[in-house]
Parts: structure tokens; sequence; C-alpha cells
């Protein structure tokens, strides 16, 4: 939603700008002057995109309707203000007025109360609309059932209404006729005896999708459902395979990256070295041993930011924080001890985006904690093993979506989204996780997670700042609760079911 929406948004800031900036100037043009006015276009486009990035309106769960909307203009003014003012001191011509800054705010008031908020304010009233909306009928009690039906209550970016949860698939067909779903969710725990293939592959010769739970909920969450795949789902499906081509193009870029970021933060890493011995006793560099690809071992650098002591408290973050330096303290804030993680990038032991590589001494509880049990079939599967089968990366998808990890239960959880990202890696997926790494080193917003780890030096396990949940106030689900020959129809958002008929009420959505 985030990339058609960016892309139909861009498009036409793209449109506007350029037969503005071809109106402004003599109406006798050439075609090279055409090429370049729609070059200069461009820039403009793209650098009101990223001051709707930087706004987070791309984010459908903060910004979860048009007057939410509306409260961030003035922020959004602001910074495709300075932005465009940067692309018309670099491209003169792309200015319509002398001054820089005043054709700059002229431009950001066009776009912005032009084309921006009526096109913005279509799209939300798209989204709640039913209408045009997916109509979900879920078959099935697995656990995943409650989470999918509360995902789609707290997220208001999805276009899905839920119309029945129906526990007995005997009553499949009558159910369908009922509630004329779009789209048929298995949630069957035991396929084998009770799936309704005759009724499932019917709905699909009328056009009715069917699609398994885990998809959905992985859909819809961003991660995976470890405990509903099956050891035939993983074993027999190249998902989990990277192409040879997107490895070599993901290695191409990170090295460039690497090389280039290297040379230009040369006089930054001498300075923070510098003042790193002046200020503590503590070393330069904190260089810890740590999982790569495939398993192998390698020296991961940081900058030092910690005091060192014999014996840490424990593995997590927040018992150690006495121990931070103030200049470790800043470091930390803006990320930049992490800079020396481009040397290991450089030499071929991480990328610039992938899993974060856990240290050596944790090796064997994650291992272990990451076999779950499938509730299918009841073998235990050994995801980590999947983890390492890509490099890992200075930043990832798990950094990008989840909470502190104060946890082991919390680290499963990234797991969950590392392994999303080895699915369906693709460099649409890098660039949007390197969009929010720099969103959120800039700006450290506190709605969502923080991006970059904050770990604990001589010991353990990386933690990330919290992503605070919007209010579900705003947008409940009907949900009828069907069981056997009971068909509860008409539910509307003031009475509406959970899956086990009691109330489902704001907060249970809006619970991570």
């Amino acid at each position: 939603m985030a990339a058609l929406l960016a892309l139909l948004e861009g498009g036409s800031i793209l449109a506007m700008a350029a037969g503005a900036l071809l109106a402004w100037r003599s109406p006798a043009l050439t075609g090279g002057d055409i090429l370049v006015t729609l070059a200069q276009a461009a820039g403009l486009s793209v650098a009101f995109l990223a001051a709707f990035h930087y706004a987070d309106l791309y984010n459908l769960q903060i910004v979860r309707s048009f007057d939410a909307l509306l409260t961030r203009v003035p922020r959004v003014l602001a910074a495709a203000a300075v932005l465009v003012t940067l692309v018309s001191l670099a491209v003169p011509s792309a200015r319509i007025m002398d001054n820089p800054f005043e054709s700059s705010v002229l431009i950001a008031i066009g776009v912005i109360f032009g084309p921006f908020l009526p096109l913005r304010a279509l799209v939300y009233w798209f989204i709640r609309s039913r209408r045009f909306g997916e109509r979900l009928l879920i078959v099935g009690a697995s656990p995943l059932v409650r989470t999918v039906v509360d995902e789609i209550a707290w997220r208001s970016d999805f276009r899905y209404t839920v119309v029945g949860v129906e526990h007995d698939a005997e009553n499949l067909g009558r159910v369908i006729e009922a509630t004329r779903p779009t789209c048929i969710v298995v949630a069957l725990t035991e396929r084998g005896r009770r799936l309704p293939l005759s009724r499932l592959v019917e709905s699909l010769a009328h056009g009715i999708k069917v699609e398994d739970v885990a998809e959905t909920y992985e859909r819809l969450t961003g991660k995976l459902a470890l405990e509903a795949l099956s050891p035939s789902s993983v074993i027999f499906t190249r998902d989990f395979q990277t192409p040879r081509l997107r490895r070599v193009v993901a290695r191409v870029l990170s090295l460039t990256t690497a090389a280039m970021g290297l040379l230009v933060f040369a006089p930054l890493l001498g300075l923070i070295a510098l003042l790193i011995k002046l200020e503590s006793q503590c070393p330069v560099f904190f260089i810890q041993e740590r999982v790569g690809l495939a398993g192998r071992v390698f020296k991961l650098i940081k900058f030092c930011t910690m005091r060192p002591v014999s014996q840490p408290k424990s593995e997590w973050e927040q018992d150690n924080r006495d121990r931070i330096t103030p200049l470790g303290r800043w470091l930390r804030r803006f990320r930049l001890d992490e800079l020396p993680q481009l040397v290991n990038v450089l030499r071929g032991d991480m990328n610039l985006v992938g899993p974060r590589p856990h240290p050596v001494s944790n090796l064997e509880v994650m291992v272990l904690a990451a076999r779950n049990l499938s509730e299918i079939s009841g073998d235990a599967i050994p995801y980590y093993s999947l983890r390492c089968s890509v490099k890992p990366g200075m930043t990832g998808w798990a950094q990008v979506r989840y909470v502190y990890a104060n946890s082991l239960e919390e680290e499963m959880e990234k797991i969950r989204y590392d392994l999303y990202y080895i699915k369906h890696s693709s460099l649409w997926l890098d660039l949007r996780i390197l969009l929010e790494t720099l969103k959120m080193v800039v700006t450290r917003s506190e709605t969502t997670p923080a991006v970059g780890p904050v770990e604990v030096e001589g010991s353990g396990l990386e933690v990330w700042e919290p992503r605070v949940p919007a209010s579900n106030g705003e947008r409940v689900v009907a949900l009828s609760a069907i069981r056997g020959s009971e068909l509860a129809q008409g539910a509307g958002p003031a009475d509406a079911l959970a899956p086990w008929g009691e109330p489902m009420g704001p907060e249970q959505g809006a619970t991570r």
C-alpha cells in the first residue's frame, strides 16, 4: 500500500512540477530543454517524497486518518521547504522565483494544498470503504485466528472485513452463501481429516481466493508463524533460497556503499577514536565474535561505549546502562558506534541489510530455542539454520519492526521477522529497511522502533526501541461469530464479536 501510494503521489507531483516549469519558461523549448525540465521535476518529486517519508505519512499505522494527516501538515511543509531549497540551490533553473527559499516555500504550498491533500482524502475514503475492501471468511479454530482478527482490528490501513469465523467445516457451503466472502482463510488444525476439499475447489472456481491462515498472518504482520509451518512447507519451497543474482547484487551494493562510507566518514571515525581515548580508559574498539553466513564466526567491530567490567550484571542492556560513558551515550543515540562495521561489510562478513548477527556465546541457546515444535507435524524444525543462510547485516527487518528484546522469548519473536525477510528478500525491501533506518537515526521517533542495536558489550543480546501502537478507537471490525448451525449476522461496530463470542473492545486490537 505504501509503495503504491508513493508511486501515485510521486507521479502526480512530477506531472505538476513539470507542467509548472514548462509553463514558466518560454514555449519555444527544444527536445533537450524538455528532458532537462523533466529531470528537474523528478528531483522536486523525490524531495517531496522524502519529506512525506520523514513525516511518517507512508506509515498508515501512525497516520491513521485524514484528521491525523492534517496535524502533520506544518511538519511536512517545513521539511519540504528545506529539501526543495536544496534542490533549488543545486539546480537554479528549477526555481520559479529568484529567491530560492521563497520559491521553495511557494512550490511546497502549491503541491501540498494542490494535488496532495485532495489525493490523500480520496485514499483514506477508499481505505475505509468496505465496498472496495476484501471480505474474509475464516474456517477453523487455529490459535492464529485470534491474532489475524486482532491485527485487522488494530490496523486502519487494511481494507479487510472479517465476515465470519466458522469452526465447523461441514457448514462451509451454507456460510459461504450467507457471507459472500472474497477470500477464505483456512485455519483447520486437523487438515487431513477435516479439510473440505470440494467446497474449497468450488470456491476457487467461482473466483474466491483460498489461502492458509499462516499466509494471511504473514501478510498482515510481516513475520512468520513458525508454529504453523509444516516441515514440507519449509523443505520443498524455494522461498528461503535467495537467487544467486540477488545475492550478487546485494553484495555489490553493500561493498560499494561500505567503501564510499569509509572514505566519506574517515575524518569522523578518527575524531571519535580520539575522543574515546581522551574521555576514558576504554579501548577504542569493542570486538566480539559473532555468527555469520552458514554459521561461520567472524569478529564484529564497534566503537567502545561502555566502561569495561570483569563480569556484566546480565546480558540485557537495561541492566548495564550505568556503564555507558557520556560519549558512548551520544554515540549510541545517533548509532555512530556502528560505523566501524563498514569494515566488516568491506571484508565480506556482513551486508548492509540482513539479520543482525548474534554473539557466539549465545549460539547454542538460540539454536535450541528456535527449534519450534510444529503444531501440524509435531516435529522440531531447526529454524536458526535458515537464519544463517544469508549474510548478517548492519540493520534488518526485525530492527525496524520490533520492540525491545529483553528476554529470550522476545529474541525468538525477532527471529520471526528475520525469517520473513529471508523469505521475501528483495532490493525493494532492502531499500525500505535502509530508509526506515535512516529516518529513525535522524528523527529518533518514539512511535516506531528505533533502528540500530543497543547491545551489551562483552556479553550479549541486542535490544531495540519500542514501537508504540496507535489507538484502535478509530476502527473496529464487524465480526460475526459462526458456530455450527448458529449464524449471527449483521454485527455492527458497536456490538462486534470476537471469534469466541466475547465483546471485542479497542484494547484487544491494540494490545501488541
